[in-house]
């Protein structure tokens, strides 16, 4: 009993947090950097300072110079370029514009490039650093296999490894940087612009832009004249049933029209597939915008509902707010239902008709069939489409901004936002119409959180991530 307690404080104690784990790989780390410059050679020592000297004096010329190449380029780079951003990143520039003589402006800083080559450099310095560690830990490779009486790899045998077992690494060295350059580096910048108070009002090089702190975050969630928080709630209360109708009504909607397709007896099954297919290839916005135009006034419906004397008015499909939401969601039935239907189809032929012969033997109906066979079954096997189906509605702009622009609009709504707006939809609103660049990207960034963590508790939910032998 007493070894299984202590195996279990062991288990315990292995089990760190992220944030132990990440203090004590860098202590771990700083560590060895200490034991390399003080158990290492001269030339180690030297190369503590210049980068590459110890694969150089040890004749490992490629190693060696791409190492000194890259401390050459870094200190270029700082000395020409990045410190003259970086000493600016606390106040985002001083001096705008200044008036000459002659009445024409110089332009001196510009908060924009300020902050953007300041977020450049710092990553740049981090990659730097990262090389440095490379560079010390390689000294200390060689020299245990020197010391080992083990030849080191000769020039030619390190560029023809980056062609045999070094491959993957030169594959992605270019993936890699273009995913920093327009993936990682946007973001962090975006997520800079939500601190400062970049908006029409300041407009660089004209106006320049400052660090305002936690303002902008405050102003979203406050209820006040200042505040745009009720609209932000309305907003993203929308937006969260707006991706649950229209994931789940589609998905079990396009079940259904799959099992009746697939049923026996059903005669003209290519074409009722064909058919539904049809919405598929013909684009989006056309069809949207057409529907549009059919739901609008003085549209299509209207017109013959009043013709034939069904209505006396107009029905106010996309000036009335309740009504104008579910016209969305209807719509957006019939966009995604072929998607749904073909995904479902191709499942449904993989449920072995045992089962089913099982269960009419035992008296079951055919709900009851769909209930217990068919229904665990496709969930099982789709969750993980329905939770990219749910996060992709978050952020389905095409079908709400195509249909209503995100109208109709009230006085009770600020920002210019609409009762059929989602999250992404304001955004797009914000960044393009208001220039309000700043509150964009505190949307932005709520967008994101909202997404993670429904994705994240969602993930850990499905019956395919926690019982994977579930359905084998």
């Amino acid at each position: 009993m007493g070894k299984d307690a202590n195996s279990g404080n062991a288990g315990k104690k292995s089990k760190k947090n992220p944030v132990g784990k990440f203090f004590s790989g860098l202590g771990n780390d700083l560590k060895e950097l200490g034991l390399t410059f003080t158990e290492g050679d001269w030339k180690t020592k030297v190369s503590y300072l210049i980068m590459g000297f110890g694969p150089l004096m040890r004749k490992q010329f490629v190693r060696g110079i791409a190492y000194l190449a890259l401390e050459a380029v870094f200190i270029f780079y700082m000395a020409s370029f990045g410190v003259h951003y970086l000493k600016d990143l606390g106040t985002l520039g001083t001096i705008a514009r200044v008036l000459n003589d002659n009445g024409t402006y110089s332009y001196n800083d510009n908060s924009f490039l300020i902050l953007l080559y300041s977020i450049l450099t710092i990553i740049i310095i981090c990659a730097f650093i990262f090389a440095w560690r490379m560079n010390i830990r390689e000294n200390r490779n060689e020299e245990k296999l020197l010391a080992a009486g083990k030849a080191l790899s000769s020039p030619k045998q390190d560029l023809y490894s980056l062609l045999d077992s070094h491959f993957d690494k030169t594959l992605l060295a270019l993936p890699v940087l273009g995913i920093f350059l327009f993936t990682v580096l946007p973001i962090i910048f975006m997520i800079c612009i939500a601190f400062t108070n970049y908006d029409q009002k300041h407009q660089p090089p004209t106006n320049l832009f400052s660090w305002v702190g936690l303002e902008n975050f405050q102003n979203l969630f406050s209820f006040g004249e200042q505040g745009i928080g009720s609209t932000f709630f309305t907003v993203l209360s929308w937006t969260l049933i707006w991706a649950f109708f229209a994931t789940f009504l589609t998905y079990f909607a396009g079940m259904g029209v799959a099992i009746m397709i697939n049923k026996k007896g059903i005669k003209f099954k290519k074409l009722w597939r064909t058919i539904l297919v049809m919405t598929i290839a013909v684009p989006q916005f056309v069809s949207l915008l057409y529907v549009y135009k059919m739901f609008a006034n003085d549209g299509l419906i209207n017109t013959y509902l009043m013709r034939w004397g069904w209505i006396e008015s107009r029905i106010p499909f996309w000036s009335d707010p309740l009504l104008s939401k579910i016209v969305i969601i209807v719509v957006n039935l019939w966009i995604g239902i072929p998607y749904t239907m073909l995904i479902t189809t191709g499942l449904l032929m993989n449920i072995p008709e045992d089962l089913y012969e099982s269960a009419r033997i035992d008296g079951a109906s055919g709900f009851q069939m769909f209930r217990s066979i068919t229904l665990p079954y496709m969930l099982f096997v789709t969750g993980p489409f329905l939770l990219t189906q749910f996060t992709g509605n978050l952020n389905n702009f095409n079908v709400i901004y195509l249909l209503t622009q995100g109208g109709p609009y009230s006085m009770e709504l600020s920002n210019k936002a609409g009762y059929t707006d989602l999250l992404v939809t304001w955004l797009y609103k914000m960044t393009v119409n208001d220039t309000n660049y700043r509150m964009a990207a505190v949307l932005g960034i709520m967008i994101f959180a909202v997404t993670a963590v429904i994705s994240l508790v969602v993930y850990g939910m499905l019956p395919s991530v926690k019982d994977e032998e579930g359905f084998q």
